[in-house]
């Protein structure tokens, strides 16, 4: 296939280019200057895609790294960075929005470009790590100096086909593959297509190792990626077995397809309120939507949780009895979370079978009779059972007991959730909630699997 016309639809424009490169450039002199100029001990660089020329178009944000010596104190390095981000902004006149990784960083917005500044230590090789971030000027080192010209576009292609496919992003909202992982495929299986076609043959625990350190079998991931930088670094650690297997059915769709051009594009697909809304209704399940507030945490942290207090919802609703077809859960990321169950059934009959001990272990059966009564006990099976009241008998009676002070212990919710659900909770209409983000994520809902394919 051509890929000319792809590449021309994603690679930065020069004039994009010129600009990410200007107000790199003039931060970094910047900040250079004023450790110069304060004798701060430090060596200002410019890492991440826009350093290693794989950035897609209009995704250009630039990482600037702050390095220290490795004998600086972590709270010395921590406070320095902080002002000289913010000097930084102030002599650009931004704003300063504090983030935290192993450390606190910042991130700001100069002249349209999003902008990280980040304090790190000035590693030579993953055995003198001290925090998380200091790999990352290896690894640009590493891409720099392993990665051509040619392969260059090869990342690109392969970003924007994991963009489109649903794939690409090792954040957790996401659980894909890494920019840097990216990287490395295309090093190790030198193009784009090559990738793919290696990718559809992957096997759970398939392992790379560009530096043949040896170490694969230290981990039990479902892709094993070395670091070239760092013999102990899994690099796609963050990759969920799902995405991994979304990844490979999409390479398989791809390979076999006459139409490949799509792939590299957004879904054509109707996000029409109503037509959503109706194919809910016409699929005949209860939906049952919660909403409440978020509170103000980072988006790593947060989604985690939203994942944990849904999935545990919805082992309730199923201990419970009640049958959830699908759950999932959104959020704005700024004020709403949401989660949404489609229930299969949501109402029971009044009455339970409590299964108790066989009938064959004495013990067991006198103190499970001494329990529920004699004349209350029988037998179904070689099981001594009996038959109780349920405490409820539908979904949404069991979701506002949850939901309570008393109750919210029943499930395993978010640790920062918790007040926010007990305080904030209520049952509304998916119909309330229906801006554009949230449609496309309910019509991801009902058509799982649908960015794996072009017709």
């Amino acid at each position: 296939m051509d890929y000319e016309v792809i590449l021309k639809d994603i690679k930065p424009t020069n004039s994009e280019k010129e600009h990410i490169n200007k107000v790199s450039s003039n931060i970094m002199s910047f900040l250079q200057k004023t450790c110069d100029d304060n004798d701060i001990d430090a060596n200002v660089t410019l890492v991440g895609s826009v350093a290693k020329n794989t950035a897609l178009k209009g995704k250009s944000d630039i990482d600037i790294f702050i390095a220290f010596p490795l004998n600086t104190d972590k709270k010395i390095l921590k406070e320095t960075g902080l002002k000289l981000a913010h000097k930084c902004c102030d002599e650009f006149n931004s704003t300063p929005q504090h983030h935290f990784a192993s450390h606190p960083y910042v991130t700001t917005d100069i002249e349209g470009c999003e902008v990280d500044i980040v304090p790190c230590y000035a590693i030579e090789d993953g055995s003198q790590l001290k925090s998380a971030v200091d790999r990352t000027i290896l690894h640009t080192r590493y891409v720099k100096s392993n990665l051509d010209k040619v392969q260059e576009d090869e990342v690109l292609l392969l970003k924007r086909f994991m963009a489109m496919t649903g794939t690409y992003g090792s954040e957790f909202k996401v659980g894909g593959f890494a920019g840097y992982l990216c990287e490395l495929l295309i090093i190790y299986y030198g193009s784009f297509e090559n990738t793919l076609k290696n990718a559809i043959n992957w096997k759970y625990g398939h392992s790379i190792d560009l530096e043949n350190y040896g170490t694969s079998k230290n981990f039990k991931d479902p892709l094993v990626v070395i670091d070239p930088t760092d013999m102990n670094r899994n690099v796609a650690a963050a990759l969920r077995l799902n995405k991994m297997a979304e990844f490979i059915q999409s390479a398989r769709n791809y390979i076999f397809s006459d139409n490949k051009k799509d792939f590299f594009y957004p879904l054509e697909r109707d996000l029409d309120k109503n037509t959503i809304l109706n194919e809910f209704k016409n699929r005949g399940s209860e939906i049952i939507t919660i909403r409440f507030n978020i509170p103000d945490i980072p988006l790593d942290t947060l989604h985690p949780q939203l994942k944990k207090t849904a999935e545990a919802l919805e082992r309730k609703l199923i201990d419970e009895d009640f049958q959830v077809f699908k759950a999932d859960y959104w959020s704005d990321e700024i004020i709403n979370g949401i989660i949404v169950l489609e229930m299969a059934s949501s109402k029971l009959n009044s009455i339970k079978v409590n299964v108790g001990p066989k009938v064959f272990i004495n013990n067991a059966c006198e103190n499970f009779v001494k329990k529920y009564g004699r004349t209350n006990c029988y037998v179904d099976g070689d099981f001594l059972v009996h038959m109780q009241e349920r405490e409820f008998t539908t979904a949404q009676d069991l979701v506002k007991s949850i939901f309570t002070p008393e109750n919210i212990h029943r499930i395993k919710v978010g640790k920062n959730l918790k007040k926010n659900l007990i305080d904030t909770y209520d049952l509304v209409e998916i119909s309330d909630f229906c801006n554009v983000e949230f449609l496309e994520f309910l019509d991801d809902f009902l058509h799982p699997g649908q960015h794996l394919s072009r017709q």
